[in-house]
């Protein structure tokens, strides 16, 4: 009797083995921050699946909350949480038609791309959930510390599937720190300065540049699937990369002309989780050039046969220009410009009436038309 190879037995074949489903690798960079009473939240779509080929079989990424202990799990969080956001996301008219990068055969170009309604693959979201009297899910909160509110993303798949969740995150349900003070906004010629009065003790301060029309607080009445458009308060732009113990911060970003808004909320941290405060209403101001340049040094006149040669040293602004060149008949009188615009050179021919005296002095002139005071004055005579 022949043997059988086969490791397993011998005997008719099974029913084949069903199509591997491709699914979407897990939301990244997700990100919670609690402001007051509303719940920043932001996530990176997923734009590969988790055998690494793409574009990824998601059609939406569903976002959810649970109100509970800081241990909870991302499995309890998507058991027994509330969907707090549906984000519709540009799917694959074919999962399987998809582009493998260990394929070198393979071009990526030679795959259709995402279609549809929704958000592209691999762009950031944004979602704003607005805190309100949220129950307790779950097991009773721990002795050691508050509740918290926990956020897991997950994508889904043209089918319905889920694909595996994002890391949990979570903010504290504590009562939020007061705002500061309005901040007051002064600047120099190379920084903006921005002070506020502490608003508590043990609290940092975060500071964000707003527009001078942006909405500060969420619509209430807006749906949580609305943040797929464009929200006025996401272009908040945080100028803190860590919240700041000191009541300034200094910004040196200066362009002349530009309108600068800006917005300060306290933070307090509760068992390594912060919440900020509402934010202080917004301290405007227009960065005007209103500083001119150094005076010019080292002005020497040298004469010669009717002319009188001046050469001086050139400034080192660099919204120089020009230098205004002054002269006036010795001793005692007032100067005026010669040339009557500015020059751009640092030196300056003057044909003058030989045996005269006359008095020199030399100005700088900046783009925005202010002017230096005068140099050290020169006297000389043409021979």
């Amino acid at each position: 009797m022949a043997a059988c190879l086969i490791v397993g037995g011998c005997g008719k074949k099974g029913p084949p083995l069903p199509p591997l489903v491709k699914l979407p690798v897990a939301p990244s960079d997700v990100t919670a921050v609690r402001r007051a009473d509303t719940v920043d939240l932001q996530l990176t779509i997923p734009s590969a699946n988790t055998d690494s080929s793409r574009p990824a079989n998601v059609a939406r990424v569903d976002v959810y909350g649970l109100t509970g202990p800081a241990t909870v799990s991302e499995a309890v969080v998507l058991k027994q949480g509330t969907r707090v956001a549906s984000l519709t996301v540009k799917a694959p008219r074919d999962p399987n038609a998809t582009f493998d990068p260990d394929d070198p055969e393979q071009f990526e170009t030679d795959v259709e791309p995402p279609e549809g309604e929704g958000l592209d693959q691999g762009t950031v979201a944004h979602i704003r959930e607005a805190l309100t009297a949220l129950p307790v899910t779950g097991v009773e909160p721990a002795a050691a510390g508050p509740p918290v509110r926990t956020y897991v993303g997950v994508g889904v798949t043209t089918k319905g599937r889920r694909g595996p969740s994002s890391r949990r995150v979570a903010v504290p349900l504590v009562s939020s720190p007061p705002p500061p003070s309005k901040p007051e906004v002064t600047y120099t010629e190379t920084a903006v300065t921005v002070k506020w009065e502490s608003s508590a003790p043990k609290v940092t301060y975060n500071v964000y540049e707003v527009p001078a029309s942006i909405r500060l607080k969420p619509d209430p009445t807006q749906k949580p699937d609305a943040a797929q458009k464009p929200d006025p308060a996401q272009e908040a732009r945080q100028l803190t990369k860590t919240a700041v113990a000191e009541t300034q911060y200094i910004d040196t970003r200066l362009t002349w002309g530009a309108t600068r808004c800006y917005v300060v909320r306290s933070v307090e941290t509760v068992d390594a989780l912060s919440v900020e405060s509402e934010a202080t209403p917004p301290a405007c101001i227009t960065l005007t050039d209103i500083f001119p340049p150094g005076a010019p040094k080292g002005l020497q006149a040298v004469a010669t046969e009717g002319v009188i040669n001046l050469i001086w040293d050139a400034n080192s602004e660099a919204d120089l220009d020009g230098y205004i060149l002054l002269r006036g008949v010795s001793p005692g009188a007032e100067l005026a410009p010669i040339p009557p615009s500015p020059i751009h050179e640092t030196a300056f021919q003057d044909h003058v009436p030989a045996g005269v005296r006359y008095t020199y002095a030399v100005e700088a002139v900046d783009k925005a038309g202010n002017i230096s005071q005068p140099s050290e004055r020169v006297e000389e005579s043409a021979r």
